[in-house]
């Protein structure tokens, strides 16, 4: 049985196609054909506003869903990492229904994979019974060579329960959280480990994080407190923190970078040089309400723009925004760059998204034979996200 589709615009993962396309899917939601409405007779549904393939969120925490309304907005980043640090210990009960319930949201949503940061195994459960397709950053933390052989063991041990429980197309990998977090000998055990893989680190969220590697003091001197450790334990480079660890990293990995919120441009082209002359790609994460929630800040998205970066979108957690919704990404983005074409914002939702996570062969564009989802976006005022626009996903 096929469904056949026309909607007020229709795009297909890369550019919105001629006003009367029709896009015929399967029962379940296998693209099979688009074309003209005069070829494609009776039975046809019609769709108000957008109708896209499934949307990607690129970069989430869903085991932090219990922090929702828990942290305030513009604390600025170092104290918003203290209150992560000390806010986790919750009953296991709120976790997981917090989890279930942050889930079942970001598929009413429309979006149909996830990047997903993990240091537990806490939402195992939830993403086995998901329709959404999980990578599973398993993401490592360890201040100190020292600690980084017990750090790389413990992280296998949560790698390897998600492997255990969650099936292809769902992708599970060891990753490193952040160059504030990461010791020389950790960066070098990560890189044997993922040979080759899709990898993710928080990148440049705050001055402070270049302060660490240029001079050995800063802001983050406070967060390492906390962990009883009295001075930077990381080499001094007199560089920034992405010129200091990005060459730890040789081994043709995919690596998506996120927030990048205080990156200038001399880094960008010192990265995108690098990536190029080591056979490495590099993917630029926007996550652009949470970047406003905990800093107040833009990431600069024309400088990224203008170098020809590939960017997506990501949601970070509920402990660092209103709400976990792609549709907002874009709009938020649409409003603070009005310039940007709506567009290639949805290509950074859907097919950009899709390639990041390694999942274009099945998701991010109306292809025939992917089944991607289908997503309905309304709201839309001449030719734009409003403030009242929604994603519902159709199949």
């Amino acid at each position: 049985m096929y469904r056949k589709f026309k909607a007020d615009q229709l795009f297909d993962g890369t550019k919105f196609l001629e006003k009367d396309s029709i896009l015929i899917t399967t029962g379940d939601g296998t693209v099979h054909d688009i074309i003209g409405e005069t070829e494609a007779g009776e039975g046809i549904e019609p769709i108000q506003g957008v109708l896209t393939p499934g949307l990607i969120n690129a970069h989430c925490h869903l085991e932090l869903s219990h922090l929702k309304n828990v942290i305030p907005p513009h604390t600025g980043l170092i104290d918003f990492l203290c209150s992560v640090v000390t806010k986790r210990d919750f009953n296991p009960g709120q976790k997981m229904e917090a989890i279930s319930k942050a889930e079942k949201e970001m598929d009413e949503n429309g979006i149909v994979a996830v990047g997903d940061i993990c240091n537990t195994a806490d939402a195992i459960d939830a993403k086995r019974q998901s329709r959404i397709c999980w990578n599973s950053f398993i993401e490592v933390i360890s201040f100190t060579d020292a600690n980084a052989e017990n750090a790389i063991r413990h992280y296998l041990t949560v790698l390897e329960k998600h492997k255990e429980e969650l099936e292809w197309p769902n992708q599970n990998v060891l990753t490193p959280h952040a160059p504030y977090s990461i010791s020389p000998k950790t960066f070098e055990m990560l890189n044997e480990a993922t040979s080759e893989k899709i990898i993710s680190i928080h990148n440049q969220e705050h001055p402070a994080e270049d302060e660490l590697y240029k001079t050995g003091g800063g802001d983050y001197l406070k967060l390492f407190s906390i962990f009883g450790v009295n001075k930077s334990p990381f080499p001094i480079t007199c560089k920034s923190s992405i010129r200091s660890y990005l060459p730890h990293f040789n081994k043709q990995q995919s690596i998506l970078l996120v927030h990048n919120t205080y990156m200038p441009g001399e880094d960008i082209d010192f990265a995108n040089e690098y990536a190029n002359t080591h056979t490495i790609e590099l993917t630029y994460c926007i996550c652009i309400n949470a970047n406003l929630y905990i800093e107040n800040k833009t990431p600069p998205v024309n400088e990224f723009r203008k170098r020809g970066c590939r960017l997506v979108l990501g949601t970070d957690s509920y402990s660092s925004n209103w709400q976990l919704d792609i549709c907002r990404e874009m709009y938020t983005v649409q409003k603070n760059f009005p310039e940007i074409p709506l567009a290639e914002i949805l290509c950074w939702a859907t097919s950009n998204g899709a390639t990041a996570l390694g999942q274009d062969d099945r998701l991010g564009s109306f292809n025939k034979g992917k089944k991607p989802g289908l997503v309905a976006i309304s709201g839309l005022e001449n030719g734009k996200l409003s403030e009242s626009s929604k994603a519902r996903r159709i199949l």
